[in-house]
């Protein structure tokens, strides 16, 4: 770690970020930050809270400056016509600020303005199947009506590149889902890009082409969700069975180091890294089983041992 799985060579990178650092005094929050995402794919950019993903997107969508690196939005650096680029992105803050007293019909009428390609009929699909009343105020709506509000106004100015900062967080699980259901239909979309920024695997999994662990302000892992678990394997045996700093077999055979070591519900697991792509053996001492990982256990492993 880190490991950045090289980008296909006919990639075509929508937003790219080098070596990104973002400083606030003595304070480093970003220390060196690495990603590509290219045209035509769902790229799941995940972190525990506090790992430094807002503060890269807010950078990416010009509300923070950069400290050092470089920024490239459509191929070209942020510090070059931001307007235009910003007008092809569709863009969910994590914490919704709309003005109070507008209603979805008066906020349409305000924005529409700002972005040429606005599909005004795609608005109102938008409204009528997330049930958002027309004639409300914004102010009266619920976190979760905000948050499908702000979707409707990203998905109306038809982007190139949708950018979702938590937008699930705070959501009942019904919202929730009719939510990932529309990222999932925006994703089957012909040549869309959306970067979805969460610590909610579940929100991603299904969906994700690529994905970007970011921990302590910087990547420790880009690449395919398949080679990032296939390189992962936990074991376990019975607590008695135990001797303290072993490990089963499969280390001898080929792992590179231990993630992760400790007790639970009377056995102990350890967690391996493999090389990416190498092959496992099956063969195990005594006692050791394989036991099943999910993509939460694999996060999970890597942000531990990153942090």
């Amino acid at each position: 770690m880190p490991e950045l799985a090289p980008a296909p060579l006919t990639a075509q990178p929508v937003i790219e970020l080098d070596n990104v650092c973002k400083r606030y005094g003595s304070l480093e929050v970003l220390t060196g930050l690495t990603l590509q995402v290219n045209r035509g794919e769902v790229y799941g950019f995940l972190g525990r809270n506090g790992a430094g993903k807002s503060t890269a997107i807010r950078m990416m969508m010009g509300i923070t400056k950069v400290s050092s690196g470089s920024i490239h939005l459509f191929g070209n650096s942020i510090a070059h016509n931001f307007v235009g680029a910003r007008q092809r992105i569709g863009y969910v803050a994590q914490e919704q600020h709309f003005y109070p007293w507008m209603t979805p019909k008066q906020l349409a009428k305000f924005v529409r303005g700002f972005y040429p390609k606005w599909n005004q009929q795609r608005y109102e699909s938008l409204v009528t199947l997330f049930e958002l009343p027309m004639t409300r105020k914004i102010g009266n709506f619920s976190g979760g009506m905000k948050a499908k509000m702000a979707l409707t106004m990203a998905l109306a100015t038809q982007p190139e590149c949708l950018i979702l900062d938590e937008p699930t967080a705070g959501m009942d699980p019904v919202a929730r889902r009719e939510f990932l259901d529309l990222v999932s239909e925006e994703a089957r979309r012909v040549d869309a890009t959306i970067l979805f920024s969460t610590h909610l695997i579940d929100d991603i999994e299904a969906i994700a082409d690529r994905i970007g662990i970011v921990e302590s302000g910087k990547t420790v892992y880009e690449g395919g969700l398949k080679p990032l678990s296939d390189s992962i394997a936990t074991y376990s045996i019975v607590e008695e069975l135990y001797t303290p700093g072993s490990v089963p077999g499969a280390f001898a055979n080929g792992a590179d180091h231990v993630l992760q070591s400790h007790a639970r519900h009377g056995r102990h697991h350890i967690v391996l890294q493999f090389p990416y792509g190498a092959p496992r053996s099956p063969i195990l001492d005594y006692g050791w089983q394989e036991d099943a990982m999910t993509l939460e256990d694999v996060f999970i492993a890597v942000v531990a041992k990153s942090g």
